[in-house]
């Protein structure tokens, strides 16, 4: 199997022992000679991206032969936990080898994207520079090699997620995300959402280009789709350039973008407690549907570990501060409030959260977060144990459903693996 590596099986899907081989080619490729070697693995939150199965497979194959440290791309997520660490990449590694990223004080600023850059991207809507920076320890001339890992699926803000975001974003600076991000909201998520070219992977890509090129980074990419609906690992796909990437973001197309020939009046997401723990990652429970949406619909949000809204603590205050109210009235408080202007990433989650008063949001929490909390961002509440007796998820399969009374409902049990959309509204 010659390099890059692009494996594709949508009719057995991938076995693990195929995986297994397929990492064995990529070793014999790009590390059968390395001494020094940065794993670059998403966390918790991309948990069903088969990563945490191929960092600790790399880890078992190069670590006789090679110095091995990780480090997770958590953008602005908090660090692995022990606990997240043993589920993922499983207990004999190590946690030393463990480093944590920290968005707003490990990084090194190398360049910038220029004003009039960004300002060709935003179509005029944005007059800033974008900074291009990465964690320090990529950049301190020991490695081998960086293999960066991580799943293509459909992404809210660069359309499709990973390859150079998981380098820019997933391990770079607080200018980097909140200018992206920013640039992705103002931009309009409906016109960037499973989107393989996108003004904020033009930015990330551009900015990889010309500053990180000469790293020894190297991707591995996965697809999972459906098989019996279970998730299945359909396409790895192993290289640095465009191609390999392309040619991923080809097939999550065809497996992970749902077009619906009719928009959803009541939508019902649930949110696995493992992965969703805030509005910051729950909130792909809106932003992935919300093109298939009737208006004057309602989603319903089943969290049941929900307890916070941002993963950072300086953004959880932002939401609870401005809420989740309309794109202009967010955009306008980023004109009048110099503290949500210097955490741009935060305006385009709210952003991001919001409906624009199309149609109704109901958050289903625990005991996490009170009726109080929730409705005071401008969601609905009610308790996840009440709606649950009302929608068993026990009884739910993805996709339509018709209950014993005659409602229909379509219910999502990951909101993470896919991008829901009516043909007219993904196609307009």
């Amino acid at each position: 199997m010659s390099y890059p590596i692009h494996h594709v099986d949508t009719e057995q899907t991938i076995s693990d022992d195929d995986l297994r081989q397929i990492i064995d080619n990529f070793i014999a490729q790009k590390a059968s000679d390395a001494k020094k070697i940065l794993i670059l693995p998403p966390d918790i939150t991309r948990f069903y991206s088969k990563a945490g199965f191929i960092s600790s497979y790399l880890y078992e194959q190069l670590k006789d032969q090679a110095e091995i440290f990780f480090l997770p791309a958590l953008g602005t997520h908090e660090p692995m936990s022990n606990g997240e660490i043993d589920s993922m990449f499983g207990a004999d590694i190590p946690k030393d080898r463990f480093l944590p990223h920290f968005w707003r004080t490990d990084v090194e600023v190398l360049g910038e994207i220029s004003k009039e850059r960004i300002g060709e991207l935003s179509e005029g809507k944005l007059d800033c520079t974008m900074e291009v920076a990465v964690n320090k320890l990529l950049l301190d001339g020991t490695w081998d090699l960086i293999i960066s890992v991580g799943q293509i699926v459909p992404h809210e803000v660069i359309g499709m997620a990973n390859y150079t975001k998981n380098i820019l974003v997933g391990v770079g600076g607080q200018d980097t995300i909140h200018k992206s991000h920013y640039l992705g909201a103002v931009y309009g998520m409906e016109r960037i959402m499973g989107r393989t070219s996108t003004p904020v992977r033009k930015a990330l890509n551009e900015g990889f280009d010309t500053f990180l090129r000469h790293l020894p980074i190297e991707f591995i990419l996965t697809v999972l789709g459906k098989n019996d609906d279970k998730l299945a690992l359909q396409g790895v796909y192993c290289g640095n350039q465009n191609e390999t990437y392309e040619a991923a973001c080809e097939l999550s197309q065809k497996l992970n973008l749902n077009l619906l020939s009719k928009p959803i009046k009541k939508a019902i997401v649930f949110l696995e407690p493992a992965e969703f723990k805030t509005t910051w990652l729950g909130n792909k429970a809106i932003y992935r549907t919300r093109m298939a949406m009737a208006d004057d619909g309602e989603l319903i949000v089943l969290a049941p570990a929900l307890h916070r809204f941002g993963e950072d603590l300086a953004i959880d205050k932002l939401i609870r501060t401005y809420g989740y109210k309309t794109t202009d009235e967010t955009l306008e408080a980023v004109q009048q409030n110099p503290e949500l202007a210097s955490n741009l990433s935060a305006a385009a989650h709210l952003i991001h959260g919001t409906t624009n008063n199309r149609f109704k949001v109901t958050y289903c929490p625990g005991d996490g977060l009170t009726q109080q909390e929730v409705e005071s961002v401008n969601y609905q509440y009610c308790h996840y144990d009440e709606m649950v007796k009302r929608y068993p998820i026990e009884n739910l399969k993805n996709g339509w459903n018709t209950l014993d009374d005659g409602e229909e409902v379509f219910y999502v049990s990951n909101p993470a693996l896919g991008l829901w959309a009516t043909e007219e509204t993904f196609n307009s």
